[in-house]
């Protein structure tokens, strides 16, 4: 399995159940897991990229 394809794999799930949040009373908490599983995505393609 290639490095850095779980945490982007990880950073879309979590950003697509943040986002259905988002809507909702907990929109700051929704917000802020957001910006967690972009980070994730955006670390996981780095090493996707940087170990071809």
């Amino acid at each position: 399995m290639r490095e850095g394809l779980i945490p982007a794999v990880l950073g879309t799930v979590v950003s697509a159940g943040s986002a259905a949040f988002l809507g909702s009373k907990y929109k700051l908490a929704a917000t802020g897991v957001l910006g967690f599983g972009l980070a994730h995505i955006v670390l996981g393609a780095i090493d996707l990229v940087e170990h071809r």
